[in-house]
């Protein structure tokens, strides 16, 4: 695995601790705050890991076709979570755990897209302990 993907992989958990740290200090007035900021990063990483697979699937000989199904769907699933903040409905608690529960079912594709070769040999040791942390403390930022 290149050291720097590495590096800057696990230093892309930073925004998510400094939300969980503000959020167990119970700081009312920052609250809502790092929530959202929390949101909007687990959006941006979900979405991104959808352009990660779309360039897997557009460098492949003849990419199969749920990938590329499956590289749209971090984006739609984003968009889909913003709705209720779009409509006075309770945000953001619902919206961060669907985003936290597809970080962390999005291995699934990282699994099977290692099978057929479409991913470096190293992919999978940096992203299942990647989508873990972020996806669980989406989750976790809803509970808290």
């Amino acid at each position: 695995m290149p050291p720097l993907a590495r590096l800057l992989g696990y230093a892309g958990l930073l925004p998510h601790i400094a939300v969980v740290l503000v959020l167990l200090e119970r700081n009312g007035e920052l609250r809502f705050s790092a929530l959202a900021l929390g949101y909007a990063y687990a959006v941006i990483i979900l979405s991104f890991l959808g352009g990660m697979w779309w360039g897997f699937a557009a460098r492949a000989t003849q990419a199969p076709g749920w990938l590329w199904v499956a590289a749209v769907t971090p984006s739609l699933i984003a968009l889909g979570s913003a709705v209720p903040w779009a409509t006075g409905d309770p945000w953001p608690g619902p919206s961060l755990i669907v985003v936290g529960a597809a970080l962390l079912l999005s291995p699934v594709v990282d699994w099977r897209l290692a099978q057929r070769g479409l991913v470096p040999t190293w992919w999978l040791r940096l992203r299942i302990p990647l989508s873990v942390a972020l996806g669980t403390m989406t989750v976790a930022m809803a509970l808290l």
